[in-house]
């Protein structure tokens, strides 16, 4: 992680202390003043130790009637391997708007998957003064939510596999049947709630076992999975490289059922992607059991619910729906909530949460992962659509490292030292790079929302380098372009930026989606590639084109779309910087999220598990032992 010198010192010989020196040394108020504060009651809490909680959902049913706050959303130019530091933006953003200009604001951001956490970019809570506190909290457990996705995909990934060999072990229909809805002690047989609902996607309306017909009893006892179509995978939260593909069933109970499966990064689950996207607890079940798990024999889709397995998939997320209440540096409240992949989920922290801080607050400030050419797209096509909110500005991060890079410099690498070309002035390779900070402000221009460009200002940046982004900046249509320091100085240096986000939050804007969803799929996938990549053109797979066939069928293809691909370029080659032009877009496969709400088509190949590096973060991370501190988290 790069490191940058304080002004406060006065002595730019002395660096700024490790992010988790900074946010140790933070004075934390405990979590009931933090919620007295923003007008929560005791009874809408629920304690997870002093300094944090989660907030019950109930809390939306007594504000619900209170106008929203200004929804702003943070997202970044196309950056380097290291981020250019939404994070740290929205969180120094945010105590700028609330410690110093006196705005009740709300912070609205993801909690960290651990497998980057000990991987190679570690922590996820800000930086330097601009962070969310605990940051040991934040970064590793905080109150369960991760583990209770990595359990729920797991049971439906049992389920699955359990349920095709049962089947196959027991030909006969009527005793699979028996097998499934056996009687009681006292002889009475009958049906389990999500049996149910698996009646009534089948059209049966008898509720009594008893009175099912032999064909009827069939239908609903054997799903007849094919084993060639089957999607679900098993997660865990580590980047273990050699769980991308697994072989399973080697027990010497499960002989002939061996077959191949693998595991993705917890993060990457269609169940963190619900947990973001659900609107209420009963939207959640709905869509756990919408989930598509296989398809069976005759090319039906095989859900979660006609598994059996969608109830007790609701009562283990029963308490991770719940958003986490946490505090920055200076003081102002937080909601860190929900985690998914930018690349193959859509990268935003919860609906839920938005909703609630919308509420609470006058300003809501959240993020989407990656550039704007993923999160920002996926955060107005996807969620804005699910959950009904208007964006009022789009604050674009910018960094005068990433342009130069983007101008053609030197490859930049996490772990290594900066090329002399990154920490030199160098005026012409900055501005050979502003082509990719004109194309993300022109993106967010089309959905007619109002940008303010946020020049998050390393060290090393000159005048001269910053005045040139700023400029171009406002010459490609930006309302305002401002120099932040918060990292450095925290929200003292985020002043000037909160001034132009509010000022732009006073300004008509006119929001409007890039495509409707009764475009075809194809039609979807091509306006995006056209509008917002500025490819010449899409180029499907024969796996592509089934896929588009077979969703069409099933009728998912009125969905929104979550483009899957690098977020190292506008091109799906991530070694393509700056605004390519004369490139076309090749879509290896669709994939279907049906619960989440969404599909995804792969550009390239997308990795949904990560690798350890040679040299992972966690060598550093340790506890203290005399002080019971956790050390080395960045």
């Amino acid at each position: 992680m790069d490191r940058k010198f304080t002004p406060t010192s006065l002595n730019l010989l002395n660096p700024v202390p490790s992010d988790i020196d900074i946010a140790q040394a933070g004075t934390l108020k405990p979590i009931m003043q933090v919620a007295e504060e923003l007008g929560l009651l005791e009874s809408e809490l629920e304690l997870y130790g002093p300094y944090k909680a989660k907030i019950k959902l109930e809390t939306y049913e007594r504000v619900k009637n209170r106008p929203d706050g200004k929804y702003i959303d943070v997202t970044a130019i196309t950056p380097t391997p290291l981020g250019e530091g939404k994070t740290t933006t929205t969180v120094g953003l945010s105590q700028a708007l609330g410690a110093h200009l006196g705005k009740r604001v709300m912070t609205v951001i993801r909690q960290p998957s651990q497998g980057p956490t000990f991987g190679i970019k570690g922590g996820a809570a800000g930086g330097g003064y601009s962070q969310v506190i605990p940051m040991e909290d934040f970064n590793l457990h905080l109150t369960g939510d991760i583990h209770a996705i990595t359990a729920a995909h797991n049971l439906c990934s049992a389920a699955l596999d359990a349920r095709m060999m049962h089947e196959v072990n027991t030909p006969d229909d009527n005793k699979l049947f028996d097998a499934l809805c056996p009687p009681d002690k006292k002889g009475v047989r009958k049906f389990a709630p999500t049996m149910l609902r698996r009646l009534k996607k089948l059209g049966i309306s008898k509720t009594d076992p008893n009175e099912l017909t032999p064909e009827e009893r069939a239908r609903f006892a054997r799903l007849d999975i094919d084993p060639a179509n089957v999607t679900w995978r098993r997660v865990v939260d580590v980047n273990d490289r050699f769980l991308r593909e697994v072989q399973v069933g080697l027990g010497k109970d499960e002989v002939g059922f061996e077959h191949r499966s693998g595991y993705d990064i917890t993060v990457a689950s269609e169940i963190m992607a619900i947990l973001a996207l659900t609107t209420d607890l009963a939207d959640m079940r709905e869509r756990l059991g919408a989930m598509v798990v296989a398809t069976n024999r005759r090319g039906e889709a095989v859900t979660a619910e006609d598994l059996g397995v969608s109830g007790a998939l609701t009562v283990l997320m029963k308490d991770a729906i719940k958003p986490n209440l946490m505090q920055t540096l200076e003081g102002t409240p937080a909601i860190v909530h929900a985690g998914p992949f930018a690349n193959i989920a859509h990268g935003q922290s919860s609906i839920i949460a938005d909703k609630i801080a919308l509420k609470l607050a006058d300003y809501v400030v959240t993020e989407s992962g990656f550039g704007a050419d993923i999160g920002m797209e996926k955060f107005f096509d996807i969620k804005c659509r699910y959950s009904g909110l208007i964006p009022h500005v789009v604050v674009m991060v910018a960094t005068v490292r990433a342009l130069k890079m983007h101008g053609g410099g030197p490859k930049v690498v996490a772990g290594k030292p900066l090329a002399a070309e990154y920490t030199e002035e160098n005026l012409e390779l900055l501005k050979k790079g502003l082509p990719n900070l004109v194309q993300h402000i022109q993106n967010a221009l089309k959905y007619g929302v109002n940008v303010v460009v946020a020049v998050n200002s390393f060290a090393n940046d000159t005048e001269s380098e910053v005045e040139i982004v700023r400029q171009a900046a406002l010459e490609a249509g930006a309302m305002d372009a401002v120099v932040s320091r918060h990292w450095m100085v925290g929200g003292k240096g985020a002043i000037a930026l909160a001034e132009a986000v509010v000022k732009a939050c006073d300004q008509p804007s006119n929001f409007k989606f890039l495509y409707p969803l009764e475009l075809t799929i194809k039609e979807k996938i091509e306006t995006i590639c056209r509008e917002i990549y500025r490819a010449d053109g899409v180029d499907y797979s024969p796996e592509a084109e089934r896929k588009i066939e077979l969703y069409t069928r099933l009728g998912f293809d009125k969905l929104p779309l979550c483009m899957a691909k690098t977020h190292l370029s506008f091109s799906t080659d991530a070694a393509l910087k700056g605004a390519p032009r004369g490139f076309r877009v090749a879509i290896s496969d669709i994939r279907a999220s049906v619960g989440a709400g969404f599909l995804y088509p792969l550009l390239g190949t997308m990795r949904t598990m990560p690798g350890l590096p040679t040299r992972p973060v966690f060598f550093d991370v340790d506890l203290d032992l005399e002080t019971g501190k956790v050390v080395g988290l960045f």
